[in-house]
Order: C-alpha cells, then structure tokens, then sequence
C-alpha cells in the first residue's frame, strides 16, 4: 500500500492510517517525508547496549550448585545472588522511566553501561555470600539506565516499519549477552576461579560502552522533557488495559525465563545427569537458537503483529517446556532450546507492542513501568519455583512455567489490538 497526500477531516481514514502504520513495512509519515531509522551500524550498537544489559545480570546462574558448596548455602540463599538483581531492576526502573525523558538518550545509556562495570568488578572482591549479594544488587540497579532508556530509544529512531526487527535486533543482543555472562562465568570459574569471572565480565562492560558509544546515533527524535511536565503520565499508564496488559506478559517472559534456566540448573547438577559448572553453563549455548530465531521473527511482527506472533511464541515455549521432562539430556537440551527460542520471541512482540499502546510522550515512562514488572516477574521466578520443587520437583516447576505461558497467551488475545486490514488512503 502506497500513502500519499494528507486526510483532511476523515477521521475514520486517520485512524485506519495510524493503526496500520505501526504494522505496516511500507508506510510512510504523513507529511509525504520518510522518517529516516536506524543505519547498519546503529543497529548493530544498539544490539552492543542489550548484549551489556544482560551480560551480568544472570551471570551466576551456572555458579548457584558451587556457591550452595562454597558457602554452606541453602538452594534458596544462593538463588538470591540472581534475584538480588533483578529485584533491584524492578525497584530502579520506574524512576529511570519517569527520568529518562529529560535526559539524551545516547548519554544515558553509555554512563549506565559504565556504572553497570563498577559494581561488576567489586564483586570479585567479595569475601562471602552477603557482600555478593550486595554488589550484585548494585549490578541491577544500574541496569534499567541502559534497558529503559534503550527500549524508548528503538521505538523513536527505528523508523517506519521497522520497530519489530530493529527491537528484534536488540533483544538478539540481550539473549547472546545473557548466554555470553553465563558461559564465560562457568567456564572462568571453573578454570581460574568465580572471582576472576567477575573481573572479566567488567572489562567486558567497558569495551561495550566505548563502542556504544563510538557506534549510537545520537537521539533524532527525541527532545528531553522539561521538568514537572505531564504530572499525571504515571496514572495514564495505569488506565490503558492495553498497556496493563503488556507489563502482564513482560512478567511472564521474565519468570518463565528465570524459572526454567535457575532451577534447571540444580535438576542437570543432579543424578541421573550429575553435571559439573563448566558442563552446566554449556547448556546456555542453547540461547543461540533464540538468537537465531528472533531477527526472522521480527520481519513477522512487522508484517502480521505482534498479537498474532506472540500467541504462537507462548505456544512453541510451553511445548519446550513440557519437552525437558523428559530424562535424556539431549532431549533436555531441545526442550530448553525451543523454549527460549519462544521466550526471546515473546520479548520482542512485547517491546515491539509498547510502540502502539504508548503515547509519543511517555514512551520512557511505559517502558520504564514494563521493565518494573518484568524483572518482578524474574524476581518471582527466581524464589516461587523454589518452593515448588521442595513439594513437586522440576515436574512442579514445568507445570508452573506451562500455566503461566496460558495465562500471558489469553491476555494478550483478550487486551492486544489486532493488526488493522489494509485500506487504501487515497489524496482527496
């Protein structure tokens, strides 16, 4: 479809344009001028910034059977050392939202990157559990400055059409980031020592944030807020069941994710498997599969939505999820593999639909409401199925995982717009 010219008073054919719009790969702006979006390079630094994001924050998941050794620890006591993290994600990003939009979107996700490498090589002095734990949360607290402000970033300066592959293009980052943080932890840990795991993911950081840095289009279509504007912009989040709707399924990404990938851990770490760290964190390769599979999913989501893509995402990830039940590892192994394939899809429908269900000027604020809830929803994830395995096992924790995805699958057929029908738009 071809637009051309402007619609006058048809408000009908406005509001036909602009649902279109957010799907469509050929619209254009209705000023006749195409919205330049992101360059190769752009996207490719944008996909550094995730890859950042979430180098450290799952980082010791493959580390959880050695501290529970290393620190006479309870299953639960070490999982804190990941939800301390996501906890403090959850607790930061409301006020990265409400703040993001009086800052230049570049500079704050460059100087995040930089506080995030802080803490990061703090931690490898540690000299137990609680001081672990500690650096660990700082870690999360600097996140949302580089994932909020990312998440508004993509959705200003993608340009038409192109929201879904180029967020596609940045949560492809954020899986190999999270698969990179936990093989690279595993794999020092066990050859060196966790210490120097950290101190490595901290150089790391502040490798990416030169190149962030020396890559990211500064903001074109952002103009920062000026302060006290839009004093009621948290309430209007809150009453559109669209967005409610959207920070439900971010809390199910996070959980699913957080749930299967913890605990799978101990359930490998265990007979009849009785894998060993560095074997352990092997098993992450298996984000290369969603890392492959995002990008193509993001042309979809272009083309056909992202409700429509979602609900078959929740569907491939509750089919992998039943999958690992099974007690050979290279089955386990596919069932982990589909499912974060499914997982990394959902993420993408999710951020890609914050684009039509916020209004332009509280993008940063949305965004900043569906981190908080997402990494709830990893938080909640890192401790409920922990409760559930004491009663029920990893059968528990899968079953958990399966009615969660249903849950997220209805509300979004329940609340997401549909993609609107094509309609010609003609000058008049």
């Amino acid at each position: 479809m071809w637009v051309t010219g402007a619609c006058g008073e048809y408000n009908e054919a406005q509001s036909a344009f602009r649902q279109y719009y957010a799907y469509s790969p050929c619209a254009t702006v209705m000023t006749g001028v195409a919205r330049p979006g992101l360059s190769r390079a752009g996207m490719l630094a944008i996909s550094f910034a995730g890859f950042c994001t979430f180098l450290d924050l799952y980082a010791t998941q493959p580390l959880l059977p050695l501290f529970e050794t290393l620190f006479h620890a309870t299953k639960a006591e070490a999982g804190l050392t990941v939800s301390a993290s996501t906890i403090a994600v959850a607790m930061t990003a409301p006020f990265v939202g409400a703040l993001g939009d009086r800052a230049r979107r570049k500079s704050v996700i460059v100087l995040a990157i930089v506080a995030l490498a802080i803490p990061t090589l703090l931690a490898a002095t540690s000299p137990g559990l609680g001081a672990l734990v500690f650096w660990r949360f700082l870690q999360g607290a600097t996140t949302p400055g580089v994932y909020v402000i990312a998440l508004a970033y993509v959705t200003e300066e993608a340009g038409p059409g192109r929201v879904g592959t180029v967020m596609a293009a940045f949560v492809t980052g954020t899986v190999l980031g999270g698969l990179s943080g936990r093989v690279l932890t595993g794999l020092v840990a066990a050859h060196a020592g966790w210490r120097e795991a950290f101190v490595v993911l901290g150089i790391i950081n502040l490798a990416g944030a030169a190149a962030t840095w020396r890559w990211l289009p500064a903001s074109r279509h952002h103009t920062p807020r000026a302060r006290g504007a839009g004093p009621d912009a948290p309430l209007a989040g809150l009453r559109d069941r669209r967005l409610v709707a959207t920070y439900a399924v971010g809390f199910n990404v996070l959980f699913t994710l957080v749930a299967l990938f913890t605990y799978v851990t101990f359930y490998l770490s265990a007979p009849p498997f009785s894998l060993g760290t560095a074997a352990v964190s092997g098993v992450f390769v298996v984000y290369v599969v969603g890392a492959v599979a995002t990008p193509i999913a993001g042309r979809f989501i272009d083309r056909v939505g992202p409700r429509n893509v979602i609900v078959c995402a929740l569907a491939i990830g509750a089919v992998g999820a039943l999958v690992t039940l099974a007690h050979a590892l290279i089955v386990v192994i596919v069932g982990l593999a589909i499912t974060c394939s499914g997982i990394f899809i959902c993420q993408a429908s999710a951020t890609s639909y914050l684009r039509v269900a916020a209004p332009p000027a509280l993008r940063a604020l949305a965004s900043g409401a569906y981190v908080t809830v997402y990494y709830l929803g990893g938080s909640v994830g890192g401790v409920v199925p922990g409760l559930v395995w004491e009663r029920a096992g990893w059968t528990g924790c899968v079953v958990l995982v399966v009615a969660s995805q249903l849950v997220a699958a209805i509300l979004a057929l329940c609340f997401w717009d549909r993609p609107a029908a094509r309609v010609e738009i003609t000058a008049t």
